[in-house]
C-alpha cells in the first residue's frame, strides 16, 4: 500500500517562509519524480512544483522564483521550500507521485498566509 505523508504546513505572515516535507512509503524502488499541488477554497487543484532526482524541477508560474522543490536522490522524500509567501498561496498542499498508470496522493497539509 503506497502512502504519501505531508508535514510542515501552518500559519505564517505574508513575506514569511515554510518548508513542506513529503515521505512516500510502501514503495520498494526509488521514485523518479514527485510533485506538489495545491487547492485553494473554491478553486481547482493546481500544480505548484514537480521535481526529479538529479535536481530537475518545474514550477507553476505563480511560485517561480519563490518556491524551491527538492528531491533526495535514492530516497522517496520531497521537500518544498516556500519563501516570500503571499496570502494567495493559502490552500491545502498535496504531495503527488505516480507509478505506471497509478497516481498517489497524500492527505494534504494546510498552509495559511495572513496579510
Amino acid at each position: 500500500q503506497v502512502q504519501l505523508v505531508e508535514s510542515g504546513g501552518g500559519l505564517v505572515q505574508a513575506g514569511g517562509s515554510l518548508r513542506l516535507s513529503c515521505a512516500a512509503s510502501g514503495i520498494t524502488y526509488s521514485l523518479e519524480t514527485m510533485a506538489w499541488y495545491r487547492q485553494a477554497p473554491g478553486k481547482q487543484r493546481e500544480l505548484v512544483a514537480m521535481c526529479s532526482s538529479g535536481g530537475r524541477a518545474n514550477y507553476g508560474d505563480s511560485v517561480t522564483g519563490r518556491f524551491t522543490c527538492s528531491k533526495t536522490n535514492g530516497k522517496n522524500t520531497v521537500y518544498l521550500q516556500m519563501s516570500s509567501l503571499k496570502p494567495e498561496d493559502t490552500g491545502v498542499y498535496y504531495c503527488n507521485t505516480w507509478s505506471g498508470e497509478n497516481h498517489y496522493w497524500g492527505q494534504g497539509t494546510q498552509v495559511t498566509v495572513s496579510s
